[in-house]
């Protein structure tokens, strides 16, 4: 069965497909699709009941935290109160319960009345209004068909969403731009009406019917417009949110896009017409007549088939879906090609540049310029410290430290650039998990958001723990059995740190209250307050006992040269590692522990002199895990976990120093991949790697060769100590340092040769070539190239054991 690319989130039905307007910029009855006027007026309740199945069985399947709607036409109102009431039930029942629905309508504000307000915030649907400005702007285009002016019921419609009892439903203004218009009038006239967001479009159009040219307004004439706006947003504070400006913000920082017309996130939206029929994105209705149109309706397709469609896995496919042109560009990250529809000409389809092309560059390069790369503050900071804190995100890494990072090493600063970048992108993830969540009471979340403001270095310090982000990503991925709980605990815990007296209610299980880099206290189940004091903290459990004091703390070894690690053994997300963890560690085990770590910090600093100095400013936890197979060591890297490794003692502290750099390299790595692209991720081929007998996608391939960078280099500085030297552990350093570069060597040949690889992660793969050669030049004895060769052997045979055993 062909796979499914991704999953469909994002829904427009159309509700009603006639409209009260005339705009002559509306790319549905006024551009190359004419499929409207053989549809219905009015969709039907047994196509809406179907649809509303077909969203829930998707949701099901594919375990979908939440799902938006949008209520569409034409004009959605006319489709009249009842039927979108029923719209409205139908989706929300058919839902399963852990997936939330995020359901908007999208008007031209004409018939918007304080009954259809009503009904919205009983149905708690969001309303956004099509409005492109002041009256003289607006009334370019967006007329009634007798020419009268439709500026005047608009703005009724957003006053009404601005009365404090609708104000909540108010989703923001859509304003399709028109170079004519002048941009300060038209911002000015958007901003006095208070919208939470504003959508500025640049009007459909392609290659074949280009959009509006004014020779005296330069060669980006889209660009300067947006610019001159951007300007004037950011000189006001950023007083609401801005889709295209915030995304160019985000691109360069690495991170998604928030809309489909820029960036390289694949999309999930279809279409459902108002006769039953899918259709891809409705702008391609501007591309040629038929253009949206897949073959499949409601009732014999699902929304798998839907998903398989060639049309939209086209718009699924990343850097790859891009024409060579677009690939080669240096702002593609950004960019994204642009909007798919944009990129049509009738002789090459959509494999083109974006007509708007130079002024997509101009306007990236032009935000860019204006500090682009580092966001101002958000506009609301005590609403979402993650959004506050996002703002921290660099668009990368400054070039020496990408190349510092490729050739495996990464000093103090870099590590530190990394370790920054990511609690930028805890703060985020925090954000989107506690928006998408729907649920449970806002105390915690707050109160967060307010010491984030008054003390932020406390809740720095509580969601740079590696498990703070556990709980986002959990709950991100669909888990939402993990509850709400955990983000009390981080509140409670910044709230002690704080000592400001601040108090937060959190849920107890198991007899435990865990605190977040502090420890745990044991309390009833139930529901405990924590109060923040100047002296230390307060518990008042639900029995009314009161506990002053932690019964188990984290505990934290110091180590030479005043590096402390932290013995996580507490946290009950810990578990985000591939392994099994380990339960309190006994005082005994405690001490080995100490010793060990102890022993090979000093090793790691004579052996990866490189690596220590990198290893010492990121890695700040060290989680105990259940010790594997007799005779195996066991360690991880958890994707969600920055700044932890998990590792199962092993019997020696040289191997203990091992582990420590290999997992902290796949924690490098795995920063910098959120930060920069730098392999197609749409390349779905399987990569056999020298030491595995199992394929793997390249990320894997990428990941391991990597790690055995500092692998390599641990045996080889081994080797050169032992040089001149005989006894078994000379001999064993030879022959895994024969092993180990030849592997390793292989290893960045393959990924090198993929094909996959982007502009950036060639240049990585050179730094990793560039580290590894060096040691391929070193001599070893006849004698350890034959023992190596026999370790090669003998290993492949294991892991063709272990693979038929499996």
């Amino acid at each position: 069965m062909t796979r499914i690319p991704v999953p469909l989130t994002q829904f427009v039905v159309k509700m009603h497909s006639r409209c009260d307007l005339a705009c002559d910029h509306c790319y549905v009855y006024e551009h190359a699709d004419s499929s409207w006027r053989s549809r219905p007026k009015v969709i039907g309740d047994g196509i809406l009941a179907k649809a509303a199945e077909r969203i829930g069985e998707h949701a099901v399947a594919h375990r979908l935290s939440t799902v938006r709607v949008v209520l569409h036409g034409g004009e959605p109102l006319l489709a009249g109160p009842g039927r979108l009431r029923r719209a409205a039930e139908a989706l929300r029942s058919a839902l399963p319960p852990e997936c939330a629905l995020d359901l908007r309508i999208h008007t031209n504000g004409v018939l918007l009345s304080r009954a259809f307000c009503a009904l919205f915030a009983e149905l708690d649907v969001k309303v956004g209004i099509s409005l492109d400005g002041d009256r003289a702007a607006n009334d370019r285009h967006r007329r009634f068909a007798d020419g009268r002016s439709s500026h005047p019921q608009v703005l009724r419609a957003v006053g009404l969403l601005n009365e404090p009892e609708y104000r909540h439903l108010f989703a923001g203004l859509l304003c399709t731009v028109d170079i004519e218009n002048d941009p300060v009038a038209v911002y000015r006239a958007l901003a006095e009406l208070r919208p939470p967001a504003v959508d500025l479009l640049l009007p459909h159009a392609t290659w074949e019917a280009p959009p509006k040219r004014l020779p005296a307004r330069g060669e980006a004439p889209y660009a300067d417009w947006l610019l001159t706006v951007h300007g004037l947003w950011e000189a006001d504070g950023r007083p609401f949110a801005v889709r295209t400006f915030e995304s160019v913000h985000r691109t360069l920082r690495g991170l998604s896009s928030l809309t489909e017309s820029l960036g390289l996130e694949p999309s999930d939206l279809a279409v459902l017409e108002t006769d039953g029929t899918f259709e891809q994105a409705d702008s391609l209705k501007t591309a040629y007549d038929g253009a949206p149109v897949t073959g499949m309706n409601v009732f014999a397709h699902s929304l798998d088939d839907l998903a398989r469609h060639p049309g939209i896995a086209a718009r699924q496919s990343g850097l790859a879906g891009l024409s060579a042109a677009c690939r080669a560009c240096p702002v593609v990250r950004s960019c994204g090609g642009g909007l798919y529809a944009h990129r049509y000409r009738a002789d090459t389809g959509f494999d083109n540049p974006s007509v708007y092309c130079g002024d997509l560059m101009t306007l990236i390069n032009g935000i860019a310029g204006a500090g682009g790369s580092a966001a101002a503050p958000a506009a609301e900071p005590a609403a979402a410290p993650a959004r506050g804190g996002e703002a921290m995100l660099t668009a990368a890494l400054a070039p020496a430290q990408l190349d510092e990072l490729a050739r495996g090493y990464g000093s103090a600063a870099t590590v530190a650039a990394l370790g920054n970048s990511q609690l930028a992108l805890t703060r985020a993830m925090l954000a989107a998990a506690w928006d998408a969540s729907g649920q449970g009471r806002a105390e915690a979340w707050e109160l967060l958001s307010e010491l984030d403001g008054a003390a932020a270095p406390a809740v720095d310090a509580v969601l740079a723990h590696p498990y703070a982000r556990a709980w986002a990503a959990r709950r991100l991925a669909g888990d939402l059995a993990v509850g709400l709980g955990p983000l009390a605990a981080l509140a409670a815990a910044a709230a002690v740190r704080a000592g400001r007296g601040d108090a937060v209610a959190v849920p107890v299980r198991g007899g435990w209250l865990h605190l977040p880099t502090l420890g745990r206290v044991a309390v009833p189940d139930g529901e405990a307050v924590v109060t923040g004091r100047a002296d230390g903290f307060e518990v008042r459990a639900a029995d009314g006992s009161v506990r002053t004091a932690l019964d188990q703390p984290l505990r934290r070894v110091r180590l030479a040269g005043g590096w402390t690690v932290a013995l996580e053994d507490l946290d009950p997300l810990r578990d985000s590692h591939d392994h099994p963890v380990a339960e309190r560690l006994p005082e005994a085990e405690l001490l080995n522990w100490t010793g060990a770590l102890r022993e090979a910090w000093e090793l790691l600093g004579r052996d990866l002199p490189g690596y220590a100095e990198g290893i010492r400013a990121g890695l700040g936890t060290v989680t105990p895990l259940r010790p594997g197979p007799a005779g195996r060591d066991v360690s991880s890297a958890a994707r969600q976990a920055y700044g932890a490794v998990g590792i199962a003692r092993p019997a020696t502290a040289p191997t203990l120093a091992l582990l420590l750099a290999h997992e902290f390299q796949h924690v490098k790595l795995g920063a910098v991949l959120d930060l920069h692209d730098l392999y197609d991720r749409a390349d779905d081929r399987l990569y056999f790697a020298p030491w595995r007998p199992d394929p793997r996608p390249l990320e894997g391939l990428l990941q391991g060769t990597y790690a055995h960078l500092a692998v390599t280099e641990y045996w080889g500085t081994r080797t050169v100590a032992y040089d001149g030297l005989a006894g078994e552990a000379a001999e064993r350093a030879r022959a895994q340092f024969g092993l180990w570069r030849r592997y390793t060597a292989e290893a960045v040949e393959r990924l090198a040769g993929s094909g996959a690889l982007t502009g950036l992660g060639a240049r990585f793969a050179e730094g990793m070539r560039e580290s590894v050669e060096p040691w391929l030049a070193v001599p070893l004895p006849a004698a350890a190239e034959r023992d190596a060769e026999r370790a090669r052997r003998e290993r492949d045979e294991r892991s063709h054991l272990r693979s038929v055993e499996a």
